[in-house]
């Protein structure tokens, strides 16, 4: 684990270097620096300010091994299930094999993460708002950016929703409060903070309207 200064992480540094990191060490993150992460998601913007959230910190091993359980279920139906089919895929397919065996270490491991962060949504279970999450994910993504500043890894999942319910009960939740991802947090144990693959910028940008040639 590297000593780290949070003061000092450039924020376009740290904008074009935090990638999700999902193979995360057991070691455990002190509570101050939890803390100081969550102070600066909260300052994340909210629909009209409401801040209609609450953020859930797991640590409990039992509640952790539930969910992970859960969480597994979810891997397996959508992509473990096509091991064979993703690993042999060509270069250019929408998941490498790289990002496949760093999703599938996380699967089996979730519940190592030492601390878990669930965003959540108060009074949001029955919404249909397509855009809903417009009121919590740019907060989300100050956490991430604080852990980074933090030497912490971090990545958004939610492959535990098929169990949705279950998860609410589990934490606690009131019945319209809508758990919108769960968050692993650990000290990166392999790889490194690096430039995330993506496509061209001037594949995705458009200028007025959207350009089909």
């Amino acid at each position: 684990m590297t000593t780290v200064d949070p003061e000092n992480l450039p924020l376009l540094e740290a904008l074009h270097s935090t990638p999700a990191r999902r193979y995360l060490s057991t070691a455990d993150i002190p509570d101050d620096i939890v803390r100081a992460i969550l102070d600066a998601a909260i300052r994340g913007p909210s629909a009209g300010n409401g801040q209609f959230w609450a953020w859930i910190v797991v640590k409990d091993p039992q509640v952790k091994k539930q969910i992970a359980g859960w969480y597994r279920e979810g891997w397996e139906r959508h992509y473990g299930s096509r091991r064979e089919q993703i690993l042999a895929a060509p270069a250019g397919s929408p998941m490498s094999k790289t990002s496949f065996l760093a999703a599938d270490h996380l699967a089996t491991h979730l519940e190592e993460a030492p601390v878990w962060i669930f965003p959540v949504l108060l009074g949001a279970a029955k919404s249909t708002n397509p855009r809903l999450g417009s009121s919590i994910y740019g907060a989300v993504q100050q956490l991430i950016l604080a852990a980074r500043a933090h030497g912490i890894g971090a990545t958004l999942t939610t492959l535990h929703i098929g169990h949705e319910a279950d998860v609410r009960e589990l934490l606690g939740l009131p019945e319209d409060a809508l758990t919108m991802a769960l968050i692993p947090l650990g000290y990166p144990a392999k790889g490194r903070w690096s430039q995330p693959k993506r496509r061209p910028l001037d594949e995705v940008v458009h200028f007025e309207r959207f350009q089909t040639s």
